[in-house]
């Protein structure tokens, strides 16, 4: 059976997927933002080995998030499943000065993949609007640009998917995907959203644990268990690297090689 630490996971496509995950017989770890969270997400997914808890949109408590995992010994698969939506009305800024959609989506899962002990899997969700991401990467934090909270979430997802790729190109002993996993009918995508939402967990608990020589691949990206072709900026190497060394600057740390 597999570890497993799933970040975001105390509702919504996070905790599906590691109900899945627990039902299979394997170990999953939670996470929630902070302690009501955290113990709500143990309530809601029985059999759960341990939770952890930070707050991702805090640079601080996100290093700490990844020194807690370390703690609790190496896993063989993480999911980097939290993020935040579309509908923030304004550039909300967090205690580190940078938007919140940011922070959370993009610069949270780079510094977890630089500080927890390097598993055997990693999985990024993205979503289908990371096709509307702009991919010159110009002004991450939103500083001159009008805000545009759809925008932004784009922006995140196409770092994301950029993100994968780029660790699978880096770190070739680990297989190292992204997704999407439909718009589907969570907290975040509304009550009106039209995917098969049962559907929507499963490719990434697919990535975290099949044997399948389909499901043992690195740097693709896929739809419902099937590749599916991104946003052609998320082959460029050069691309990869310049959002690399942004959150690096951003961040204070570097991933490591």
């Amino acid at each position: 059976m597999s570890r497993i630490f799933i970040t975001g996971s105390a509702d919504g496509l996070g905790l599906m997927a590691a109900r899945l995950l627990i039902d299979a017989g394997h170990h999953v770890v939670l996470h929630g933002r902070n302690e009501s969270r955290a113990q709500a997400a143990l309530q809601a997914a029985p059999g759960a080995q341990d939770v952890v808890q930070g707050d991702l949109s805090d640079i601080g408590q996100t290093v700490a998030l990844a020194e807690a995992v370390n703690r609790l010994g190496r896993f063989d698969a993480v999911i980097h499943n939290a993020a935040v939506g579309y509908r923030e009305p304004r550039r909300i800024a967090t205690v580190d000065g940078l938007p919140h959609v940011f922070a959370v989506n993009t610069l949270a899962p780079y510094i977890l993949t630089a500080l927890i002990e390097r598993p055997q899997r990693l999985i990024y969700l993205s979503s289908r609007l990371h096709q509307q991401g702009d991919a010159t990467l110009q002004d991450l934090t939103w500083e001159k640009r009008p805000w545009q909270g759809t925008q932004a979430y784009s922006d995140s997802k196409l770092h994301d998917a950029l993100l994968a790729f780029a660790v699978a190109r880096r770190w070739p002993h680990v297989l190292s995907n992204a997704l999407e996993p439909g718009w589907v009918a969570t907290k975040m995508g509304g009550a009106g959203a039209p995917d098969d939402l049962a559907a929507a967990p499963k490719t990434q608990v697919w990535l975290a644990v099949s044997d399948e020589p389909a499901a043992t691949v690195s740097g693709e990206y896929f739809y419902h268990m099937r590749p599916h072709e991104p946003h052609p900026a998320v082959h460029d190497e050069a691309t990869q690297e310049r959002l690399l060394d942004a959150c690096a600057r951003l961040s204070g740390l570097r991933l490591p090689d």
